[in-house]
């Protein structure tokens, strides 16, 4: 069977079917070929829950920039005590920041859309990639309804940059769905969540928004709606 039809037909599958079931026939089916890529967003604390409900031995790994809030920092303790699991954490290469940095700044994502780019690619990307090395298939909290660059995805996609299946279980998912799991499950999250910042990055990239904004806007607020992505997410 040719990809795109794989795609599709695991696409036809998932319609309308509970996060749980979608991530329990990729665990069963890829074992240690999958892993979620945790952010350690609302999103991907509740994937968290229900991962380790599966198997709590299931990879789970996140990215530290080096640039993080500290109570991300927190959670991530909170996190693996909750579930007794321990989240693998990738950093960038050390020699590729102090490059970057010593020639444009700590602070170059101010200045233009290809210094942010840049900073993302070296701090995220770049361990990304050797996060992703033994991987199939890699699992995210993305929701269609977080921005305008995302509102077309679906529950498994082809992710074409990183030769691996893309699954999306939370793609239909609403924060208000989120926040009752979490509240119901006792899931823990960022307590920055409840200070106004609904979506959490980097400190120098991330700032609180006003009721009725968009989710995301508080993410590299000083760029264009259809900009805010850091890479992790680029379509084919």
């Amino acid at each position: 069977m040719d990809r795109k039809n794989y795609i599709r037909k695991l696409n036809a599958r998932f319609e309308g079917v509970a996060p749980q079931e979608v991530l329990r026939y990729f665990l069963a089916e890829f074992g240690e070929r999958v892993a979620l890529s945790s952010s350690l967003g609302l999103e991907d604390q509740v994937l968290t829950d229900m991962i380790c409900a599966v198997d709590a031995k299931a990879r789970i790994f996140t990215l530290d920039t080096g640039r993080l809030f500290p109570e991300t920092y927190s959670l991530i303790d909170k996190t693996n005590m909750r579930y007794g699991i321990r989240i693998e954490l990738f950093f960038p290469d050390h020699t590729l920041v102090e490059k970057m940095t010593s020639t444009k700044g700590v602070n170059l994502f101010y200045e233009s859309i290809e210094q942010r780019r840049e900073c993302c690619r070296v701090r995220k990307l770049e361990p990304l990639g050797r996060a992703f090395k033994g991987l199939d298939a890699w699992i995210c909290g993305l929701r269609r309804e977080q921005s305008v660059t995302r509102r077309d995805m679906q529950t498994v996609e082809w992710d074409e940059g990183n030769a691996l299946i893309k699954v999306n279980p939370l793609i239909d998912w609403t924060e208000e769905q989120l926040r009752d799991y979490i509240k119901t499950n006792n899931v823990p999250y960022n307590v920055l969540h409840d200070k106004g910042f609904p979506s959490i990055g980097c400190q120098p990239c991330t700032r609180a928004v006003a009721q009725g904004e968009d989710v995301r806007a508080g993410r590299w607020w000083w760029e264009a709606p259809e900009h805010k992505e850091c890479g992790l997410h680029a379509r084919n």
